[in-house]
């Protein structure tokens, strides 16, 4: 038996938790460079603010309707989200972190599952303050379905009961099903298929034939029939990508190289914490595609190290080396990336007879990671990075919120 946990509007939740005033009020967070909403509540919906709605647009309604709109602060919802995994890790040990606010539970020895679920509702929102609703199934799909006609109103829904999964699935939409999405139910509507029931329904050998083995999985755990089973240690990388769009467009091409430097170090970081290390290593540029009126160039190069290796020096190098007449003089840049390949397991990894398996200066790294987890990510870095706080290739992030539980200064002052 299977719950699903899904904190509410999440990033707007985050908002809301330390900022009263956001409470009950239409809210849009926006993506990367405040380019277009990826999180609203309810009231903003109501006022026909869409996924993606771009945030250009979003200001005459703004004008009209007073909302307020927040930058990304994926600091904070990192943080939060970790938060809200602990409390579901204590209260059940079997779990998997499917999202930043979605968590699969294995209640198959919870004797009163309704009631588990409804304390375990009730404590994520008394201890850190995010609303959130949980389905449960016999199998993850319907737990999946449960939780989204929970955010209907009652909050919690147990699919378990024959009876009562029928009537749940006949009310929702096929292409509200996990995995089927937007192209997939156009093609079941055409078929007279319209809701989750339908789709449970319907014969066996036309889904297969007409959609493959992977939505015939889908009607199996709609049947009760559980196909996926909870993946409780996240699988290795195949390979890590940083990458991001600029503020502004960015002539300075020392600046460029600047950033493709962070983005590395950032990169070299996230192998250390899962203990990988990486074989290749690709640099991106791009210029502003939206003004095709302007000089293109969007350039790649890969460089293959003979060793494997997650030692930041080691790369910024090899960064340093592919940079050599990367970028092309009078263009300006709008987005950079690094792409690390060939991940792997440092113990998984054979050395031959002239080189070694990994290479790089693990003690170097580990007391590096050991001050930045200490005092905040880049308290210790790297001096190609240009080590600034608002860099010109830093992200357009006007209304962005304070870091409230990951940096001393922002934790906020509490008035009597």
């Amino acid at each position: 038996m299977f719950a699903l946990v899904d904190g509410n509007a999440f990033y707007c939740s985050c908002e809301q938790v330390f900022d009263s005033s956001l409470r009950g009020k239409p809210l849009v967070v926006l993506s990367n460079n405040d380019g277009c909403a990826i999180a609203r509540t309810d009231q903003a919906k109501a006022l026909g603010v869409k996924m993606g709605h771009p945030a250009h647009e979003l200001r005459d309604l703004q004008a009209q309707h007073g909302f307020r709109m927040r930058s990304a602060n994926f600091a904070l919802y990192g943080d939060m989200s970790r938060r809200m995994v602990e409390i579901l890790r204590e209260a059940a040990p079997r779990m998997e972190v499917y999202s930043i606010d979605e968590s699969f539970l294995d209640l198959t020895d919870v004797a009163n599952r309704l009631t588990f679920a409804r304390d375990l509702r009730e404590r994520i929102t008394r201890w850190i303050g995010i609303p959130n609703c949980i389905g449960i199934g016999p199998t993850k799909t319907l737990a999946k379905a449960g939780n989204k006609l929970a955010k209907k109103g009652r909050g919690v829904i147990d699919l378990s009961d024959p009876t009562v999964r029928t009537e749940a699935l006949e009310s929702l939409a096929v292409g509200d099903i996990w995995g089927v999405g937007r192209r997939w139910s156009a093609k079941l509507e055409c078929l007279g298929i319209t809701n989750a029931r339908q789709l449970r329904d319907a014969p066996s050998d036309l889904i297969l034939q007409r959609f493959g083995v992977v939505m015939h999985r889908t009607q199996r755990e709609l049947q009760g029939h559980s196909c996926i089973g909870l993946q409780e240690v996240e699988p290795d990388r195949q390979q890590i990508v940083v990458s991001r769009s600029f503020g502004e467009r960015v002539e300075d091409h020392e600046a460029v190289a600047q950033a493709i430097f962070s983005f590395a170090e950032r990169a070299c970081q996230k192998l250390r914490a899962r203990r990988l290390v990486c074989s290749a290593l690709t640099i991106t540029a791009e210029s502003d595609r939206f003004r095709p009126n302007l000089p293109q160039h969007s350039p790649a190069r890969t460089y293959q190290f003979t060793s494997a290796t997650s030692d930041t020096t080691v790369v910024l190098n090899a960064a340093r080396r592919l940079l050599n007449g990367f970028l092309k003089v009078g263009i300006a840049y709008k987005r950079a990336g690094v792409v690390m390949m060939d991940l792997a397991q440092p113990d998984a990894l054979q050395a031959d007879l002239f080189a070694q398996a990994t290479e790089g200066n693990s003690v170097l790294m580990a007391t590096m990671d050991r001050i930045n987890a200490r005092f905040g990510r880049g308290a210790a870095g790297m001096g190609a990075t240009g080590w600034q706080p608002r860099p010109v290739w830093g992200m357009r992030q006007s209304n962005l919120s304070p870091r409230y539980t990951t940096r001393v200064a922002d934790i906020p002052t509490a008035r009597c």
